[in-house]
């Protein structure tokens, strides 16, 4: 009874802080009666919904806006207006938001045709009711949603083109003056404000990649990973550790949210490598460096590579393959530091026969490892990404049934159109919210402005720029979901290395990484703060912890930035716009995967101070020197570096062959 007592209050205190930290997780719980049965009506018609469309699509203004409408409508009835609200019911003000919502989707219905015939596209006075009805919607939603800083950002820039003529405006912000119709005919009636390509995105690939991690979820396949790592990891040296990162990477991947990940592995990681001898604020940062991953580690990378590949126009299974190597780089850095640190204080793995066996967890759920096999081979073979979303959707159902444990039946598939349709609503309100930003950087010039002011003050220099894109990406993301950090990064951000003739996947990528990172860097570090959270950690030395564990993720940016065959890509002889390029030469990759990994451990000794033995501060410096060098993407530097590296860690070896064991530290 205590045991269970146990596990129920530390379930209370993980939901506390998940609600704490994201504000997503406040949602209503309504046990019993026709709303609950209402709410998940809509919520199946609304996976439905997209199911159908992926195969007989609607015009994108109408599709765009049915996704957006519906979407807010389910917001307004799921999610308080704030915490104190009741959890129990639908309060009657959020009734008449629900109507508000949906009556943007009718009004678009009813005009569609003489809006893009007779008037194409120009706003009327009624337009611009309904238009500043649903943005109104948008920004409430978004907020009980996403938080606060969204809403205010899009506030901020909704309210720009309204003073940008006057004259207390800096001239470099100086515009013509815009009316309303202007305005908001720009977010309404156009695919490039509220239903921009963001909304696109998410209507025709994300949704459906969400619906397809919630069918995964109902047949056990977090239980699969956690089991799996588990079997794989868990006996080793600082085996709990190891099995967060693995299995907060693959979970990470496919469920898109770094925080709510933190809390679901980090709820079962945490304890665990508390347990072994991990130094809380240290387990925290494991937590959450491993979890902020997930979303570069490619098939799914927490959905934002679909939306890169809507931006860029570069195809998704390009954009996977590039991701590939900076990914395994930056798992490899984080797991060789969680190595190091259990070698330094001589920490034990968990006891091989008290842990599952990979022949019995691959018996009873192995078989739920097909779907993403099978994704990965349709996505290969170039089918719409659309169309393998909801083909894998399909072949789940059907895989699930060959075992009991995972089988699925009328229940679970209704409960998963649910769920898919209930996580969606946050990546679906960001995308709208960022599409009034979206909308106004089109209208107006700040996007020039912004790309302009950052190339002038790197003052053509690559290095000092591509710094100051990241300071950029970082602020611009910071407290951020990953997809709207992405979408307002590579709006504002990535356009200033276009001149430098970078590659726009590769400019797009930088910021991409430098934009998700903001999730983990003092001071605002949401995920490193739930992380804490759960540990009883401090929530700023527990970020401090996560940077460095984030280290590589910081690093290999700059690398294929300047050598592109980091991401696999050959851009020689293309203009920076190109959508396709040729693999590089294998053995150029293959050299720099070595050198880069080799120099990725060497860091990853050097911070930690152990490699076989402690280190001094003169060796570490060496160490780090080297491994930089190796990473550097050179051949001389690979040279010299290899010689730093190769030749500290034979010391290393050769001086701790008789020494004593590792010992016990008190520092973080």
């Amino acid at each position: 009874m205590t045991t269970h007592k146990e596990a129920q209050n530390s379930e209370q205190v993980n939901k506390q802080i998940l609600e704490k930290y994201d504000r997503e997780s406040i949602t209503r719980h309504i046990a019993e009666g026709p709303i609950k049965y209402f709410i998940a009506a809509i919520c199946i018609f609304y996976s439905l919904f997209h199911l159908y469309i992926t195969f007989n699509p609607m015009p994108a203004l109408l599709q765009r806006a049915v996704h957006v409408g519906v979407g807010f409508g389910l917001i307004f009835l799921i999610f308080p207006a704030s915490k104190s609200s009741s959890r129990a019911k639908v309060a009657w003000y959020d009734w008449i938001w629900m109507l508000l919502s949906l009556s943007g989707i009718a009004y678009l219905l009813y005009a569609y045709q003489d809006i893009v015939t007779s008037r194409g596209g120009m706003a009327n006075q009624v337009d611009i009711i309904f238009s500043i009805i649903t943005v109104i919607c948008v920004l409430e939603g978004s907020r009980r949603i996403t938080g606060w800083i969204l809403p205010i950002l899009a506030s901020i820039f909704l309210i720009y083109p309204f003073v940008s003529h006057l004259d207390f405006m800096p001239d470099r912000l100086l515009t013509r003056p815009y009316d309303m119709g202007d305005i908001f005919g720009q977010l309404f009636l156009k695919t490039e404000g509220l239903y921009s390509t963001a909304i696109g995105a998410s209507v025709t690939f994300i949704f459906l990649f969400i619906l397809f991690g919630a069918f995964l979820a109902r047949s056990g396949m977090g239980q699969l990973f956690n089991d799996l790592a588990l079997a794989l990891a868990g006996h080793k040296q600082g085996g709990p550790a190891k099995v967060a990162v693995l299995s907060s990477g693959f979970m990470g991947s496919i469920n898109g949210s770094a925080l709510s990940n933190v809390v679901s592995t980090g709820a079962f990681t945490i304890p665990l490598m508390k347990k072994v001898g991990y130094h809380r604020d240290f387990a925290g940062a494991v937590e959450a460096s491993a979890s902020v991953g997930g979303q570069i580690l490619p098939p799914i990378m927490g959905a934002s590579a679909f939306i890169m590949a809507e931006t860029t126009g570069v195809k998704y299974g390009t954009i996977a393959l590039a991701a590939l190597l900076p990914a395994v780089l930056y798992y490899l850095g984080v797991i060789a530091q969680v190595h190091f640190r259990a070698g330094r204080r001589d920490l034990k793995g968990i006891a091989k026969e008290s842990l599952p066996r990979i022949k019995e967890v691959m018996k009873v759920r192995g078989h739920m490892l097909l779907p993403i096999v099978f994704l990965i081979v349709l996505l290969m073979k170039n089918v719409p990404v659309g169309y393998a979303a909801a083909y894998t959707i399909g072949f789940t159902v059907l895989i699930s049934m060959l075992r009991p444990e995972t089988r699925m039946g009328i229940k679970d598939i209704l409960g998963a159109l649910e769920d898919g349709a209930r996580q969606s609503l946050a990546v679906m309100a960001a995308c709208a919210v960022v599409g009034v930003i979206i909308g106004v950087v089109s209208l107006t010039s700040f996007g020039t402005v912004m790309t302009s002011s950052i190339v002038t003050l790197g003052a053509g220099s690559l290095l000092l720029t591509l710094i100051l894109t990241m300071l950029a990406s970082m602020v611009l993301g910071m407290g951020l979901p990953s997809i709207p950090a992405y979408i307002i990064t590579a709006t504002m951000a990535a356009p200033a290395l276009a001149g430098f003739d970078i590659p726009i996947l590769s400019a797009h990528m930088f910021v991409f990484y430098f934009g998700i990172f903001a999730n983990i860097t003092p001071p605002v570090c949401l995920a490193a703060f739930a992380g804490a959270g759960i540990a009883g950690g401090d929530p700023m030395k527990t970020g401090f912890q996560s940077l460095k564990l984030a280290l590589a993720g910081f690093i290999v940016p700059f690398m294929f930035i300047y050598n592109p065959t980091m991401l696999m890509i050959d851009p020689t002889g293309l203009a920076v716009t190109a959508k396709e390029f040729p693999l590089p030469p294998i053995m150029d990759i293959a050299i720099v995967a070595l050198t880069s990994i080799t120099g990725i451990i060497g860091l990853s000794a050097a911070v930690e101070g152990y490699f076989k033995g402690l280190m001094n501060p003169v060796t570490r410096i060496i160490l780090a020197s080297g491994a930089l060098l190796l990473i550097y993407p050179e051949t001389i530097t690979d040279i010299i570096g290899g010689v730093l590296v190769f030749g500290i860690m034979a010391f290393n070896i050769k001086a701790n062959k008789s020494n004593n064991k590792p010992i016990e530290v008190t520092t973080i």
